[in-house]
């Protein structure tokens, strides 16, 4: 039996393009009502009038602006039913000669922003006794990446954080949930080399954000009783 989101209220970070749109466009397709949650005021404001959804401005690095965004979206809607922790970005490379500023902006978005902007949602879904949380990481947070060892090891991190955090909760009726796509086309790679992308796209070896949307969507309409813990979805010519 599958759940019904007609009605529930889903809100998705990183929801300005990529990823978190795509998800955010097929849950509104599934019936739910959306908040965009984005750093990009006027991309956010172009793209609630055109979905015909809520937004809410919120800078994931900042604590005092993470501290308004669970106040707000209750303000717009009354209640939050799904939350996706979806924003992210990426730094590859090698570690020698790499830059560790790059980095901690990074691990801050991957990590801290996930873990603070879930600790804020929590206190409003074990009150109400249900909820769903979704977090996007990756495969590299299951299978060690050469190239990416900084972005690899934030993956790892989200991943014992969602392993851990869904035992916590599972007592109050929250399910905690996390998608781990393979290359996915995205701002994330804006820093490949166009041949190298191009490359990537002949041989079928990335996927489309709709594809991880897809996912999503599968994992929210279990019954409520079946929890999807990891669900990796790769390009079906990805050698990993």
């Amino acid at each position: 039996m599958t759940q019904n989101l007609t009605g529930k209220v889903a809100a998705v970070t990183g929801a300005a393009s990529g990823i978190g749109l795509e998800c955010a466009r097929i849950m509104r397709e599934a019936g739910a009502r959306i908040v965009l949650v984005d750093r990009a005021a006027d991309r956010l404001a172009a793209l609630s009038a055109e979905l015909g959804v809520e937004h809410v401005v919120v800078d994931l690095l900042d604590k005092a602006s993470v501290a308004t965004m669970v106040p707000a979206i209750l303000d717009k809607m009354g209640q939050i039913d799904i939350f996706h922790a979806n924003a992210g970005a990426y730094v590859g490379g090698d570690v020698h000669g790499g830059d560790p500023d790059a980095w901690d902006h990074m691990l801050n978005l991957n990590i801290n922003a996930v873990f603070r902007t879930i600790h804020a949602v929590l206190p409003h879904m074990v009150e109400r006794g249900t909820g769903d949380i979704v977090v996007t990481s990756s495969v590299a947070g299951l299978v060690p990446v050469v190239v990416e060892p900084i972005y690899t090891a934030s993956k790892h991190a989200v991943q014992a954080f969602v392993h851990t955090l869904r035992r916590q909760v599972m007592r109050h009726g929250i399910r905690v949930m996390e998608v781990a796509p393979g290359p996915v086309v995205t701002a994330l790679l804006d820093d490949w080399p166009k041949a190298k992308l191009e490359d990537a796209l002949a041989k079928g070896s990335l996927m489309q954000p709709r594809d991880v949307a897809e996912a999503v969507l599968f994992m929210l309409t279990r019954s409520r009783n079946v929890t999807i813990r990891d669900l990796v979805i790769l390009p079906q010519s990805l050698d990993l």
